[in-house]
């Protein structure tokens, strides 16, 4: 493997855009390039089109098209990722043999992750049903259905489309904000993606009424071939440094909802001195010769009176 040059910066400008692509602790957002291939028809480039309008601002569409074989030759397109500082690429062809034909890839360190190539088919673009025409910034909510933690490629696929369509992590939800879902569905060995905007309607109680129209781009996809990362690989991109791990409290736990649970440690406690509340419920009941003599006792108090 050959040595990197160091590059040294030789104005602010570039040692700002140097420090920008230096490792960090939280994350930039992920980066999208949509590439043209060199050939290409209308159903693909709007495909490619409603793309980018859903991952803005963090997307990059170029103008020019590139003949590029990602199956065959991957330095072209790890090439110009770097050169944008993207890790994520799409790219669209067509040709006789695959038409239609998406190819997704992901990066780590500047270096291909996995990569599947999906075959495209039941298209609607955002144009086609009049949706929404400026979604920049969405936050989409993702919801997948199927057996997509049946197969190791399904499990690398759904990362994959979580990555894709996922932009920053908002620290707060307010259900008024969510008001475009993404909907993932596999059966058999095709995938649905079915684009909703979410409206909520007056419903006379408090809890609103959720009405769903068609807001685009869906379609049908199906592997076509795919090159999965290695589980080494896997481990080092998904590791996180200590940094932003949570410390572990004892006797602490947290639930998957966030409600946060604690245990405590008392020494064993003598329960026949324990001060309780005196009530009449927990005197003794008089027996039944008691009862007489309360009976008679007034009678003498009489006579003696």
């Amino acid at each position: 493997m050959p040595l990197q040059r160091v590059v040294k910066p030789k104005n602010q400008r570039v040692k700002r855009a140097l420090e920008k692509r230096e490792p960090k602790v939280v994350e930039n957002p992920r980066m999208c390039l949509c590439i043209r291939g060199n050939k290409t028809n209308e159903v693909i480039s709007e495909l490619l089109r409603d793309m980018h309008a859903i991952k803005k601002p963090n997307s990059m569409l170029l103008s020019r098209r590139h003949e590029f074989r990602p199956f065959e030759n991957i330095s072209p397109v790890e090439a110009i990722c770097k050169k944008y500082d993207s890790s994520l690429c799409a790219f669209i062809s067509n040709s006789k043999k695959r038409p239609d034909n998406l190819v997704l890839m992901r990066m780590f360190n500047h270096e291909l992750l996995d990569m599947f190539e999906l075959g495209v088919t039941n298209f609607d673009s955002i144009r086609a049903l009049k949706g929404m025409q400026s979604m920049s910034g969405a936050k989409p909510c993702l919801a997948f259905a199927g057996e997509f933690e049946q197969k190791t490629e399904y499990q690398r696929l759904k990362s994959l489309f979580m990555d894709f369509f996922h932009n920053d992590r908002p620290v707060k939800i307010r259900l008024s904000g969510i008001e475009h879902v993404i909907s993932f569905t596999l059966s058999g060995d095709v995938i649905t993606i079915r684009t909703y905007r979410i409206l909520l309607k007056k419903s006379g109680s408090r809890t609103p009424r959720i009405e769903l129209t068609e807001l685009g781009p869906n379609m049908d996809l199906k592997i076509r071939r795919s090159r999965l990362a290695s589980d080494e690989l896997m481990r080092q991109a998904l590791r996180q440094p200590k940094v932003i791990k949570p410390k572990k409290v004892k006797n602490v736990d947290v639930t998957g909802l966030g409600t946060m649970t604690g245990r405590i440690h008392m020494q064993k406690q003598d329960l026949q001195t324990l001060q309780l509340r005196k009530s009449k419920a927990l005197k003794r009941r008089a027996t039944s010769g008691d009862d007489e003599e309360e009976q008679s006792s007034p009678a003498k108090k009489k006579r003696s009176d």
